[in-house]
């Protein structure tokens, strides 16, 4: 049932974890990153009577071994990780894939400048790929419109392979309001940006943020040491 006019919309985050640190946390100082703050900061400049009830983050363990900072980076996701939810509880949470890859490596073509494709050359390559990130995040999303849990959904991507769930809650789910929030970074004065928000989700959003800015993220930073029952999680020297 959609809500009354004075009742605030409930409003529940998807996050695709990758995306949106390939996207635009990579190579930044923003990595420790408050995401529920984040997002509820941009709803206030909506200003639409929208309360934020969950945020839901899908992404894979990092693997030491092909981490820039091996064990370091391991220990940084999941501190990270805890420090969300030990400010928010359950309006916070986190579901995990996995990393695949062929321990022997993958046998792929091999690219010559100036050459064209030949699938005889071959070569060798550690080729790791993140599984059940996509469908995880898919299912929740529908299976949370099915229920009634959310009046309005956002999305944090800019991966094309959302497009069926988004296109399958506009058709089943109309009264279902979506929002896209594309993470990368702005375009430089004078110029385009060098990533694109993708059409096809746009295609089936009400509306979209086509960026973030520094100024976004940086006012959207947890706090250096986050507090626990026991001990304060602190953030990594490395971020």
């Amino acid at each position: 049932m959609p809500p009354s006019d004075k009742a605030p919309r409930r409003i529940g985050v998807y996050v695709d974890g990758y995306n949106l640190y390939y996207g635009r946390l990579r190579g930044s100082a923003f990595k420790w990153l408050d995401l529920v703050k984040l997002v509820e900061d941009l709803l206030d400049k909506r200003d639409q009577n929208e309360r934020l009830d969950g945020v839901h983050l899908f992404t894979a363990h990092a693997l030491a071994n092909f981490a820039t900072h091996g064990a370091a980076s391991v220990e940084a996701q999941s501190a990270y990780h805890r420090a969300l939810q030990a400010k928010y509880g359950e309006r916070f949470t986190v579901t995990y894939g996995k990393h695949s890859f062929d321990r022997d490596g993958s046998l792929l073509p091999e690219f010559i400048a100036g050459q064209p494709y030949d699938r005889t050359k071959r070569t060798r390559v550690w080729h790791l790929e993140e599984k059940k990130t996509d469908v995880n995040l898919a299912i929740c999303m529908y299976r949370d419109a099915a229920k009634g849990r959310y009046d309005r959904i956002i999305l944090v991507s800019n991966d094309s392979d959302a497009e069926p769930a988004l296109q399958a809650i506009r058709e089943d789910f109309p009264h279902i309001m979506i929002g896209v929030i594309v993470p990368i970074m702005p375009p430089a004065p004078g110029s385009e940006s060098s990533r694109r928000v993708s059409g096809s989700l746009a295609n089936f959003a009400h509306w979209v943020v086509k960026h973030l800015t520094d100024e976004q993220l940086q006012a959207a930073q947890l706090p250096p040491h986050v507090p626990t029952k026991k001990k304060a999680i602190r953030k990594p020297e490395h971020w």
